[in-house]
């Protein structure tokens, strides 16, 4: 479909113009015909994205800044003559690559396993015929039949429609069902022609046949599907942030490294050559190898624990931006609330009852001042009930495979049909018992539906449902306490304020009314004169059934989580602005001085006062697809990190656009989920709000990794420092192999324990990290280099002297080779490894004590940990290690030492802690 002119076209025109526009007639194309138009036009298949070829997204796992750092720096591990250690950067490299690939691959797999395109077969005219063909095979011009359950396969124009009614909420966002005809009406809203139905939207109710105006991407599905498939993806926050680490590392070993050559030359007087070889040594030294493997993995992690709550990310990178998010922009049907109808007030006009129990099972009651009723116990009550379900087209069934209500016709009306249950009203036997002999459906203009039936031999029940206003002005009477008498305007005054009391609530309200007429002999004849100027009238008003849309139970609670995490939540929605505003306040996301835009306002604002509002409390109501993506696009002006979610083809772009897109993965479309970064498998808030705590999880584990990591680094460049400002007189405490043994042999599997680490209490009390805050910042740095790093390099370097001190230093010049000389060295690398023990535990909180946290809570660190001691014993006492990594035995009383340097550094950073959460509870 071109354009909505175009559009507009086929809904006013003539039938007869709209069959000969297309070439085709009530009886459809020819085989011929059809096939020559498919060769023309394609399949009726709306195109998925070009993806990168699996080759080029495989590769790319190896590419990225950090990537191509390991890469240098194991060349540059090589070229100083450490061939087994360039090699063993490079296998880090390559495992960390397949690692993400093989993590990519999976998230996309189960992404592929929710995607179900457009419905397999459609019932289609062909040669005259009534054929069963697939879907894709549908071309312009092709007649087609629907009925209540089918997916609609093309954009069309009804030719008959009977009781039609077309659930649009993929296109529109709207939960309310659309009554279709086959004449034209222009309708409220986009897509609102009454005569025009549109690929992938459901019919609710009712039967049709209709014609087909534009087949595959030509819908108006397709559209916004290619449009959705235009726009680029850029690199997520934390891909910028790694860029800027990487470089940040980068210029600091380059720096260090340059440093240590000239004063190799210049202090200890190295040839050039040697003194190269020695810088390029601090150089790889100074390069995290952990950083990107720890990245994934904690990603990865993160990945997992938000499959396990409801939650399924389709790029890891996509985890820690949900830790940034600073607004979330959310739809409110099936999101905010359960996307099921129910009713939960009745009122009579000398009664008002309570419904309990919300959504499609039948797990509550109907009460009076908390006592259960039955239906018996009120004649009016029964005859609401009674009218109800026999002016129903719709009925709720249990899966048999997932126990879930499967709902088979409209919202509304399942709502009723679930009352009647919950009273104790037998549905089947009452229909059984009064067969429906006539229908007058529902249609836009009256709103209202009217069914006949025979009630008995002598007796034709009318039963009529509909919009208060426009019934009832029908009813010249009304039923109490089982008997009709005349209404009165203190009757019609005491109806109206009831709707209007549950209207200002955001409640809809339905209003039931019925007729009972003699049965005559001519049957089929007072059937025939029972039309919708003779049936309806002189009804006796019975009273309202008061529903919604209600709020999931868990969403209170993750409203509030994101209030205390500064986390803002705009509601976009297609509903009323009434609804929205009540739903807003009864969540709690909202007060009652929530600025309400609706779509036509919107329209009309100008960007500047777009943004002031946005500032503001406000939500937004009867919103247009490309409205929502300018409000996502406007937010991220104003410099938010903006999560977005939607469920219908309509929301495709502003996933797309959204930082974070966030699909619904039961009733989301196709087009939906595949512009979304995540997919709720729950379709629920809290899952959103589950998925922010576990990004910002990552965030904080990875800072907790480049404390641990970084803070190594200060000891291990301290013996050469000494060796280089001593001109050489104390030997090097640490050899370039035993540096290189800290930082890819025994801080590794800690560090990766590190990045599992599960959230930290009141990191959602926390507010979203600002976008100027960096990974490694001025706090981490003196953490790691001035505390950490100084505390473990007086304990390593005093280690070094105490050792040649019980071998007579300083009497004995310090030794530069032999067996006390390596023992000194392994004296050094040993008590570096055990302050990493203590800072591997110190780092897994920030300010919580671990003893409330749980000591031994994280089994990865402490296998890291106990992977650490046996490397090093290993490397201590296999003599044929021991000449490669400059290492010799140590005694018994060497292990006592060092087996005691991680207590008092526990302690004392547990006291730190402890003084830091003191300041701030007092402050």
């Amino acid at each position: 479909m071109a354009t909505t002119k175009k559009r507009q076209w086929y809904a006013e025109a003539d039938l007869s113009e709209v069959e000969q526009e297309l070439a085709t007639s009530a009886t459809g194309l020819t085989q011929k015909v059809a096939e020559e138009r498919l060769q023309r036009d394609g399949d009726n298949t709306i195109n998925r994205a070009q993806g990168q070829s699996q080759l080029k997204v495989f590769l790319m796992n190896f590419v990225s800044l950090m990537a191509i750092l390991l890469w240098v720096s194991g060349l540059i591990a090589i070229l100083s003559g450490t061939l087994e250690l360039g090699i063993a950067i490079w296998l880090v490299n390559v495992i960390n690559g397949c690692f993400s690939f093989w993590q990519q691959h999976q998230a996309q797999k189960a992404t592929d396993s929710l995607m179900a395109m457009l419905p397999t077969y459609t019932q289609v005219y062909r040669d005259g015929k009534v054929q069963k063909l697939d879907a894709k095979d549908l071309v312009v011009g092709d007649v087609f039949q629907l009925q209540a359950g089918d997916a609609v396969p093309v954009d069309a124009r009804l030719m008959t429609a009977t009781s039609m009614q077309v659930d649009q909420s993929a296109l529109t966002g709207e939960p309310v069902p659309e009554s279709k005809r086959a004449d034209y009406r222009q309708g409220d809203g986009e897509f609102a022609e009454s005569n025009l139905i549109y690929a992938g939207t459901t019919v609710g109710a009712g039967t049709g046949t209709a014609v087909a105006i534009a087949t595959g991407m030509h819908t108006e599905f397709g559209q916004i599907a290619a449009l959705t498939q235009q726009q680029g993806k850029q690199n997520s926050p934390l891909q910028l942030e790694l860029n800027r680490l990487t470089k940040q590392i980068s210029v600091i070993a380059i720096g260090i490294g340059l440093a240590f050559f000239v004063a190799a030359i210049w202090f200890v007087h190295y040839p050039v050559a040697k003194s190269f070889i020695f810088a390029l040594g601090m150089i790889v030294a100074f390069i995290p190898e952990g950083l990107l493997p720890t990245v994934t993995l904690s990603l990865a992690h993160g990945v997992q624990r938000m499959a396990k709550r409801h939650a399924l990310v389709k790029e890891l990178s996509s985890v820690e931006t949900l830790g940034e998010t600073t607004v979330i922009c959310s739809d409110k049907t099936g999101t905010l609330t359960q996307n099921q109808m129910t009713v939960n007030h009745v009122w009579l006009p000398h009664q008002t009852y309570t419904v309990s129990g919300q959504g499609y099972v039948n797990n509550g009651e109907i009460q009076l001042n908390g006592a259960p009723v039955a239906y018996q116990d009120d004649a009016d009550l029964a005859r609401l009930l009674r009218v109800s379900t026999l002016n129903n087209d719709t009925r709720v069934q249990l899966d048999p495979k997932t126990q879930q209500p499967k709902l088979l016709g409209t919202p509304t009306e399942a709502a009723l049909m679930i009352l009647a249950e919950k009273a104790g009203f037998d549905v089947d036997a009452e229909t059984a018992k009064t067969p429906r002999l006539k229908e007058l459906p529902f249609d836009s203009d009256r709103k209202r539906m009217t069914t006949i039936h025979q009630h008995d031999a002598r007796t034709l029940s009318i039963c009529v449902k509909g919009s208060l206003s426009d019934l009832l002005p029908l009813c010249p009477t009304i039923q109490i306490a089982g008997q009709a008498r005349p209404m009165t305007d203190k009757d019609r005054q005491a109806i109206n304020d009831a709707n209007q009391h549950y209207a200002a609530q955001g409640l809809r309200s339905l209003a039931v009314a019925y007729r009972a007429v003699p049965a005559e002999a001519d049957q089929q004849a007072q059937l025939d004169g029972l039309t919708i100027e003779t049936a309806e009238q002189q009804l006796t008003f019975l009273g309202l059934t008061v529903m919604a849309d209600p709020p999931r139970p868990e969403v209170i609670e993750a409203v509030q989580k994101c209030h205390d995490a500064s986390i803002r939540i705009i509601m976009v929605t297609g509903d009323s602005s009434l609804t929205a505003k009540s739903i807003a306040v009864k969540i709690g996301l909202n007060t009652d001085k929530v600025r309400v835009v609706t779509g036509t306002e919107l329209a009309a604002m100008p960007d500047d006062e777009l943004k002031t509002a946005l500032k503001g409390e406000i939500l937004f109501a009867r919103v247009a697809p490309e409205q929502k993506y300018r409000i996502v696009s406007t937010l991220q002006s104003l410099g938010e990190i903006v999560a977005s979610t939607g469920d219908g083809v309509n929301d495709a772009p502003a996933l797309k656009k959204a930082d974070i897109g966030v699909a619904m993965g039961v009733t989301g479309t196709d087009v939906a989920k595949d512009a979304a970064d995540m997919i709720l498998t729950d379709d629920n808030f809290a899952s959103i709000v589950a998925a922010i705590e576990e990004g910002r999880t990552v965030y904080s584990n990875l800072q907790k990794f480049l404390l641990y990591i970084f803070n190594s680094n200060v000891p291990e460049a301290i013996p050469s420092v000494l060796f280089l400002f001593s001109r050489g007189l104390v030997p090097l405490p640490l050899t370039v192999m035993q540096i290189l043994t800290v930082d890819l042999g025994t801080d590794m599997l800690p560090a990766l324990g590190l990045g599992a680490e599960r959230a930290e209490p009141g990191i959602m009390q926390q507010p979203p990290r600002a976008k100027t805050a960096h990974l490694l910042n001025k706090h981490l740095v003196w953490k790691a280099f001035a505390w950490y790093g100084l505390l473990a390099s007086a304990v390593s370097t005093g280690a070094y002297f105490f050792t040649n001190w019980q071998a007579g230093w300083p009497r004995q010049a310090l030794a530069g080779s032999g067996i006390g000389y390596a023992r000194a060295t392994t004296m050094t690398l040993a008590a570096i490894v055990f302050c990493q023990i203590a800072a591997a535990i110190n780092c897994r909180t920030t300010v919580t004590s671990l003893f409330k946290f749980g000591l031994f809570s994280n089994k990865r660190v402490w296998a890291g940990i106990g992977f650490e001691i046996v490397l090093l014993a290993v490397l201590v006492y296999v003599p044929v290690l021991q000449p490669i990594f400059n290492t010799a035995p140590l005694m018994l009383n060497d292990w006592l030492f060092l087996c005691a340097i991680p207590i008092p550094i526990f302690l004392i950073e547990e006291a730190r802690k402890w003084l830091v959460r003191r300041k701030t509870i007092t402050s």
